[in-house]
C-alpha cells in the first residue's frame, strides 16, 4: 500500500510539472506574445486574461470542495487538465472570444483541480509521510518554472521580433506537455478501493444510480454550506483580519513575478535583440529563487531554529532590494508599452545582471512569504486549516487579479511603490499576529 501510495504521489507531481509547464510558461510570456501577434481582428490583453483567471479562482474556490466531493479527485484533476490545455491551445491560432471564454474556463479549473490535488495527496499521506510527500509534490512542481522557461530562452534568443511560426510551435510543445500531464491523471491508481463501494443506505437504492449521485450531491451541498460559515467565522477572526494584508501582498507580488517583470523585461530597448530570450531566462532565475527558499526554510529550518518573523522579516528586505533595483534598472514605461518598446530611460544603464539577479528576489522573497503564510495559518488553524487555507487562496487571488488588470495602465514605479507599502503593512500586521499567537500559547502552557 505504501509503494501503491508513493507512486500516486510521484505521478501526481509529473502531471503537474508537464501542466505547469505549460502554464507557468504561458503566463510568463503570454503579454509578449499578443503584442507580437499579427493579427488587426485579435484585441487581447495578457494582463486582462490573467486577471480573469485569477478573479475566476478566487471566487470558485468557494464551491470547489463540492464538486471534488460529487465526481472524485481524479476525474476533477482529469477534466480540469482538459481545460488547461484548451487554453494553452488558443494561442496557436488567437481568436479574441476564445481567448477570453478559457480564461474563464481555466480560473475555474484551476480551483477545481487545487482543491482535488489537496484531496489526493491527503488520501495518499499518512502522518509520517505527510512531510515527505508535500516536499516531493513541492520539488517537481517548482521544476516547471525551469524547462519552459528554458526553450523560449533557446527559441527566442537574439529575436526582435517573434514571427507566427515560432509561436506556433512554442505553443504546440507546450500544449503536447499540457496534454501529457493530463493523461497522466488516468495513471492514478485508486488507493483504497473498499472506499468505492456502497454505504448500506446506497446499496438499498442500488438499482437506482440518479438516487445515488443525488444522496453524494445533497452530502456534497451541506458539507459546502458547513465550511463556508466556518470561512465566515474565520474572517472575523482577529488573526485572519491581521494576515490579510499579508495575503494580499502575496497577491500583488505573484502578479509582478509571474506576469509583469518578465514582460518589462522583453520591453526594455537597451537589452536590444537579447530582450525576448531573457524573458526565459528570468523565468528560470524566478524558480531557482523559489526553489532554494522553499528548500532553506520549508526543510533546513522545519524544527523552528529560525522564527517565522525573521523569515519573514528577510523577505521584506530582499523584495525590496529588488523592487529599488528594478526601479533603477528598468525604464518605467516599460509595463505599459504595447505596440513598441521602451521609450523612457531607466536611472541606470540597464544590465541583464541586475535584471537576472532581481528575477532571484523576487522568487526567494515570494517563497519567505508564502512558506511562513501556510505555517502561521496550519499552527492556528489546525483543526480548521481547509477553511482558513481557501481563505489565504481567495485574498491572494483576489488581490492578483486585481494587479493584472492594472499593470497594463500604470506605470512601474507606481506599481513598485505600491507593493512596497502593502508589503511593509503585511510584514507588520504579520509581526503582530504572531506576537498575539506566541501570548496565547504561553497562556495556554500555564
Amino acid at each position: 500500500m505504501a509503494d501503491k501510495r508513493t507512486c500516486n504521489v510521484v505521478i501526481l507531481g509529473l502531471a503537474f510539472l508537464f501542466i505547469f509547464t505549460a502554464f507557468t510558461t504561458c503566463g510568463n510570456v503570454e503579454q509578449t506574445v499578443v503584442k507580437s501577434l499579427q493579427n488587426d481582428t485579435f484585441v487581447g490583453s495578457g494582463y486582462h486574461s490573467l486577471g480573469i483567471i485569477y478573479g475566476v479562482f478566487s471566487f470558485c474556490n468557494l464551491f470547489a470542495p463540492a464538486v471534488v466531493a460529487v465526481i472524485g479527485s481524479k476525474f476533477t484533476m482529469f477534466l480540469s487538465g482538459l481545460l488547461y490545455s484548451g487554453y494553452i491551445a488558443v494561442f496557436i491560432t488567437p481568436s479574441t472570444w476564445a481567448f477570453y471564454l478559457t480564461s474563464v474556463l481555466i480560473g475555474v479549473a484551476a480551483a477545481m483541480l487545487w482543491t482535488a490535488q489537496g484531496h489526493f495527496l491527503v488520501e495518499n499521506s499518512e502522518a509520517s509521510t505527510i512531510n515527505r510527500n508535500t516536499g516531493m509534490f513541492w520539488a517537481l512542481l517548482q521544476c516547471s518554472m525551469l524547462f519552459g522557461n528554458l526553450y523560449i530562452y533557446l527559441d527566442w534568443n537574439r529575436r526582435t521580433e517573434i514571427p507566427d511560426s515560432s509561436r506556433k510551435n512554442i505553443f504546440l510543445s507546450l500544449l503536447v506537455a499540457s496534454m501529457l500531464g493530463t493523461l497522466s491523471f488516468l495513471a492514478l491508481r485508486k488507493n483504497h478501493p473498499e472506499e468505492e463501494m456502497l454505504s448500506e443506505e446506497e446499496g438499498q437504492s442500488l438499482l437506482s444510480t440518479p438516487t445515488m449521485y443525488k444522496h453524494r450531491v445533497s452530502t456534497a451541498v451541506q458539507d459546502a454550506k458547513a465550511e463556508f460559515k466556518t470561512i465566515l467565522q474565520l474572517m472575523k477572526g482577529r488573526t485572519i483580519l491581521l494576515l490579510s494584508p499579508c495575503m494580499a501582498y502575496s497577491g500583488l507580488e505573484l502578479s509582478f513575478y509571474s506576469g509583469v517583470y518578465g514582460t518589462c523585461i522583453g520591453a526594455t530597448t537597451q537589452f536590444g535583440a537579447a530582450a525576448k530570450g531573457l524573458i526565459g531566462i528570468s523565468g528560470i532565475v524566478v524558480g531557482i529563487g523559489e526553489i532554494v527558499g522553499g528548500g532553506l526554510f520549508g526543510l533546513l529550518f522545519k524544527n523552528n531554529c529560525f522564527r517565522r518573523t525573521s523569515v519573514v522579516f528577510l523577505g521584506m528586505v530582499v523584495h525590496f532590494i529588488a523592487f529599488y533595483l528594478i526601479f533603477l534598472n528598468i525604464p518605467d514605461d516599460a509595463p505599459v508599452v504595447f505596440h513598441t518598446t521602451t521609450q523612457n530611460k531607466s536611472y541606470l544603464t540597464p544590465s541583464v545582471s541586475i535584471a537576472l539577479l532581481c528575477s532571484f528576489l523576487l522568487g526567494l522573497g515570494d517563497s519567505c512569504f508564502n512558506t511562513q503564510l501556510y505555517s502561521i495559518l496550519g499552527h492556528v488553524y489546525a483543526e480548521h486549516s481547509t477553511p482558513a487555507f481557501a481563505i489565504f487562496k481567495f485574498i491572494q487571488s483576489v488581490f492578483a487579479a486585481v494587479a493584472f488588470f492594472y499593470s497594463g495602465y500604470v506605470l512601474l514605479m507606481w506599481q513598485l511603490l505600491l507593493m512596497v507599502i502593502l508589503g511593509f503593512s503585511g510584514t507588520l500586521c504579520f509581526f503582530i499576529a504572531e506576537r498575539m499567537q506566541n501570548v496565547s500559547d504561553d497562556i495556554q502552557e500555564y
